[in-house]
């Protein structure tokens, strides 16, 4: 039967809204990939070469940090009190030792006080621009927290130390934030978010901020390496690399501090700046950043999507990957030195 030509003149306007919606489909995935997936330069691959005399003092800096705060500290957080207040005077010790004059930004709740540790480098001819380096130094709740997250503080430490006596263009500060984990976490007693709505307040230029979260644990192995859906389609099943996290709107930052680090490390790296809402993105320091229009980032081992004693009383630092974490924070300088603008070859 001949259907009637007005028919089929519907059919095919139909056809064409349906052919420009898919391409118009196409044309924002593809988009939305080559913004928020896919990273300039290339992850290593293959076998990572032995540590350099810096890396090795790095390594021995970070054991020797990681196993006071997880292992003679131990358990450090508010039910934890006073050993709380042990590890924040130690990380203070530990920057005036390096040559800084150290900040405290002390804040209280109900009767007890709590104190995000900070120094700086004044910058040059950029010096209103203000790139941050933090990691929190609390643990949960029944843990010891060398991975999550003393590696983390001991890695801002180490590059402070690093930067120690440098002159960069841009203003660099290292933080040490206290009250990272529950009950605080996302709540208006988190220790980054009192510094970042300080920073605001001030009307302080944070151009980037990179959290160092849960750095110290890589596997090799098959199937060791986990994500929320749909990630688990795009990235690799070995749980080898350092992770470059942010949101969207910190695209730039994520894609070049990945960039710079590609160039400087062969250690292998994945990065993504997506959405939010995704779990995991936001699940660190640089979230309070973010409540505040700023950019950042969190480099990570990725936490409970690798590390199987995530939250746990077995997160000690028998668990590290000394020699790993010592390559990653080694690139991490350079990446730091290439956003603040200093050579540090």
């Amino acid at each position: 039967m001949r259907l009637p030509r007005k028919i089929k003149l519907c059919d095919r306007g139909a056809l064409i809204r349906l052919a420009i919606l898919s391409i118009v489909l196409i044309i924002v995935i593809f988009g939305g990939y080559l913004t928020m997936i896919a990273m300039p330069g290339k992850s290593y691959s293959g076998e990572i070469p032995p540590l350099t005399t810096q890396e090795i003092l790095i390594r021995d800096a970070l054991r020797r940090d990681v196993e006071k705060l997880a292992g003679e500290i131990g358990e450090r957080n508010f039910i934890q009190y006073q050993k709380l207040v042990e590890a924040a005077d130690f990380l203070a010790t530990s920057f005036e030792s390096a040559g800084y004059q150290v900040e405290r930004q002390r804040y209280k709740i109900d009767d007890r006080f709590y104190d995000n540790i900070e120094v700086e480098i004044v910058g040059g001819k950029n010096a209103d621009e203000i790139v941050v380096v933090g990691g929190h130094y609390d643990s949960v709740v029944g843990s010891p927290g060398a991975n999550d997250n003393a590696t983390g503080a001991a890695g801002v430490l180490a590059l402070a130390r690093i930067f120690a006596g440098k002159k960069p263009e841009r203003t660099l500060r290292f933080v040490e934030f206290v009250n990272e984990e529950p009950p605080f976490f996302w709540t208006a007693d988190m220790g980054s978010l009192v510094y970042a709505k300080r920073c605001r307040e001030r009307n302080e230029k944070i151009v980037g901020m990179l959290s160092l979260e849960t750095i110290g644990y890589y596997s090799d192995v098959k199937d060791s390496q986990k994500y929320p859906a749909p990630l688990n389609l795009l990235y690799p099943t070995s749980g080898n690399f350092i992770g470059f996290i942010g949101n969207t709107g910190s695209s730039k930052l994520v894609r070049d501090a990945i960039a710079s680090f590609r160039r400087h490390t062969e250690f292998p790296s994945e990065g993504a700046a997506i959405p939010g809402m995704i779990p995991g993105v936001g699940w660190s320091d640089q979230w309070a950043f973010w409540q505040h229009g700023y950019q950042g980032l969190m480099v990570t081992d990725t936490a409970p999507y690798r590390y199987p004693f995530y939250h746990t009383s077995e997160d000690t630092p028998d668990k590290v990957n000394w020699e790993r974490t010592a390559k990653v924070i080694a690139g991490l300088a350079k990446v730091v030195a290439d956003l603040v603008g200093i050579d540090i070859n």
